[in-house]
């Protein structure tokens, strides 16, 4: 029998192929999971099955059935976002979605509105936020003992995951790390430069993006699902030192002047701090709330990887404009 604090919350997975199972997975260790809604009849059993849960094909049914829901988690295709989300957000549940928040900024604002007038929490599973790896950086960073980060680089190499179908590797991808170059400048761009290229996919398969912000800082960041290799790593190029990062091995290295330091870390998994602080946001912890990946935060990133994509097809930079609720 599962003893957790979050044992009371009553949460639903949407979406239980590819990294929804994952999803699934946390909330039943935490004792949350109670329902898991796919269109797939057999994999939407299996699930549901194994955690011995309610299962669904149907998002109506769904809701209606389950009357006591606290929270929703969408980890459907990217374009199926706003439809699902603005019914679980009409229903005044609050709601976790995969990233991206929606494909379009657009869809975005709308989906803010609603979950602002409807006084519910609204995130976006922008993981690297609570990869411990990311949130040491930040610390290093913040204490400016390596001096000003002036310039971050971020790499990102896999073959394609086989369940994305609907968008490309920016929207999948790259998004991980526009959101991650943001939250360690604690800035926003100003402009948007993109090159990308389709070798194996119907979209895009691998892409370069130069994000500009003030005072001559720069994120360059590269995807690609070409190469075999998984990568997962970023540089923050300070004034007095380069401190390097690796998203999977949770590894820490610092370069100055006058050594190489590689700290000792504990791993931790992502995806469980993520759900942990969501749940403890929902379970009402105003503490943790402020952690989460804001609406207007995800809105910003789908706005960064619209303008990439608008800036590969025309050749030109995109200067952005960030008008916000």
């Amino acid at each position: 029998m599962v003893v957790s604090e979050y044992a009371d919350l009553n949460v639903a997975v949407i979406g239980v192929g590819g990294w929804g199972k994952n999803h699934a997975r946390v909330l039943s260790s935490l004792g949350a999971l109670r329902a898991v809604c796919d269109m797939d009849v057999k994999r939407s059993a299996e699930i549901s099955e194994k955690y011995n849960v309610n299962c669904y094909t149907s998002l109506d049914e769904m809701l209606q059935r389950e009357k006591n829901l606290d929270a929703c988690f969408i980890c459907t295709p990217t374009r199926s976002h706003y439809q699902l989300a603005t019914r679980i957000l009409d229903k005044r549940i609050h709601l976790f979605v995969e990233k991206p928040l929606s494909f379009s900024s657009k869809e975005c604002d709308d989906l803010v509105e609603l979950a602002q007038n409807k006084k519910i929490i609204l995130t976006a599973g922008y993981i690297e936020r609570y990869n411990p790896v990311v949130q040491d950086v930040k610390r290093i960073i913040q204490g400016k003992k390596y001096g000003e980060p002036m310039m971050m680089e971020f790499h990102r190499e896999n073959r394609m995951p086989a369940h994305i179908t609907d968008v490309g590797i920016i929207y999948d991808t790259s998004v991980h790390d526009i959101d991650t170059a943001m939250y360690l400048f604690d800035s926003k761009p100003i402009v948007v430069f993109a090159r990308t290229g389709k070798k194996f996919h119907a979209f895009e398969d691998f892409a370069t993006i130069m994000l500009g912000f003030e005072d001559q800082r720069v994120a360059i960041i590269a995807s690609n699902w070409i190469t075999p290799k998984r990568v997962r790593r970023f540089s923050a190029v300070c004034t007095d030192g380069i401190i390097t990062g690796d998203f999977i091995s949770q590894e820490i290295r610092i370069d100055d002047m006058d050594a190489t330091t590689i700290p000792r870390r504990e791993f931790k998994e992502p995806l469980s701090v993520e759900i942990t602080s969501f749940l403890g946001a929902v379970a009402g912890n105003h503490d943790v709330t402020n952690t989460l990946v804001s609406s207007i935060e995800a809105t910003r990133v789908t706005k960064v990887a619209e303008s990439a994509i608008l800036s590969s097809n025309t050749g030109s930079p995109i200067y952005l404009d960030f008008k916000e609720r």
